[in-house]
C-alpha cells in the first residue's frame, strides 16, 4: 500500500515520544517508579501517534495497542513481540496515576524498579519498531518484517 508520508508530523510526534522517553529515564533514577512506567506507556503512544498521523491517518485514543492494530489494518504490521509489548504497556495506563485504582494505598507504594525498567524496555522496542518502519516506508520498502 502506497503512503503520501508527511515527515515533518511524523517527526514533531517522535520528538514528544523520545522527550516523553527521556523523562522516564529521569523518574527511573529519582524512583518515582509508577510515573516512569506511566511516561513508557506514553512515549509508546506518542510513536505509534507519529507513524499514523505521518502516513494522514487518524491516531485518536491511547491504547497503543489499538493504535497498533490500526496500522495494520493499512497493512503496517507490528512484529508480535512490539504487539506484547504495547499490550502491557496498555495496563499502566490508569493505575499508575489514580489512587482509586488501588484497593488501598497511591499508585507509588505499587510499582518497583523492576517494572520501570521493564516498562522503558518494551517503550524503547515500540519507538525502535516505529523508527524502523518509517525508515522503511521513506525508502519504498515495507515495514510488515521489521522488528
Amino acid at each position: 500500500m502506497a503512503f503520501t508520508l508527511d515527515e515533518d508530523e511524523y517527526s514533531r510526534w517522535l520528538r514528544s515520544a523520545l522527550k516523553t522517553l527521556s523523562s522516564a529515564e529521569g523518574d527511573l533514577e529519582r524512583g518515582d517508579y509508577n510515573w516512569a512506567c506511566f511516561k513508557a506507556q506514553q512515549a509508546a503512544e506518542l510513536a505509534v501517534k507519529a507513524l499514523l498521523r505521518g502516513l494522514g491517518l487518524p491516531a485518536h485514543g491511547h491504547s497503543v495497542s489499538k493504535l497498533l492494530r490500526e496500522a495494520s489494518a493499512k497493512g503496517i504490521e507490528a512484529p508480535s513481540e512490539v504487539a506484547e509489548a504495547a499490550s502491557s504497556l496498555d495496563k499502566l495506563y490508569v493505575p499508575t496515576r489514580y489512587p482509586n485504582a488501588w484497593a488501598e494505598g497511591s499508585p507509588h507504594e505499587y510499582y518497583t524498579r523492576n517494572d520501570a525498567e521493564n516498562a522503558l524496555k518494551q517503550a524503547e522496542e515500540v519507538v525502535k519498531w516505529i523508527e524502523e518502519s518509517w525508515k522503511s516506508l521513506k525508502s519504498g520498502g515495507s515495514s510488515e518484517t521489521r522488528s
